[in-house]
């Protein structure tokens, strides 16, 4: 597993005090006080605003909007060891990226990414025939098991009518 959790990239700026709007946010991880990584500079929340799917920050030492222009895209990290426990059957996004994804011990493809749909969460499969991409909703009539220590996930593709 990475030490590194994503928690998203710094997006344009907002206003003149050196906030700035999250593209491709982890909100989990936004947590006002909290400490995360843009560039190589450790750095604290300390403004959280927005809503958790447009999230608007501003960090420690970072008090202009010219500070805020100068990180527009570079990604946002957590250390794993900082972010919050996750309960039974939650997963970071990055420990889900590039698992094998399996249907009865027949190899179906690798996770790119998981989607955050209006409906629920999906992992993005690129298909190992080459087919695409295959969409998988993260719920268990789709989804069988995921063993992240292994890099697995086993799926159903005859409910998904991929089969």
């Amino acid at each position: 597993m990475a030490t590194w959790l994503r928690a998203g990239r710094v997006g344009r700026p907002h206003g003149l005090d050196g906030s700035f709007h999250v593209s491709q946010p982890n909100p989990g991880l936004l947590t006002l006080g909290a400490h995360v990584t843009v560039g190589d500079r450790e750095l604290r929340i300390t403004r959280r605003a927005g809503t958790d799917a447009r999230p608007i920050l501003r960090l420690e030492g970072c008090e202009e909007r010219s500070c805020a222009e100068a990180m527009t895209g570079v990604e946002i990290l957590v250390a794993r060891h900082e972010a919050p426990e996750l309960g039974p059957d939650e997963w970071w996004a990055d420990d889900l990226e590039g698992c094998t994804v399996h249907d009865q011990g027949q190899t179906v493809g690798v996770v790119r990414r998981l989607l955050q749909l209006p409906s629920c969460e999906v992992l993005e499969v690129a298909r190992e025939d080459g087919a695409g991409e295959l969409l998988v909703p993260l719920v268990s009539d789709a989804v069988r098991s995921i063993d992240v220590e292994r890099g697995e996930i086993e799926i159903d593709l005859r409910f998904l009518g991929a089969a």
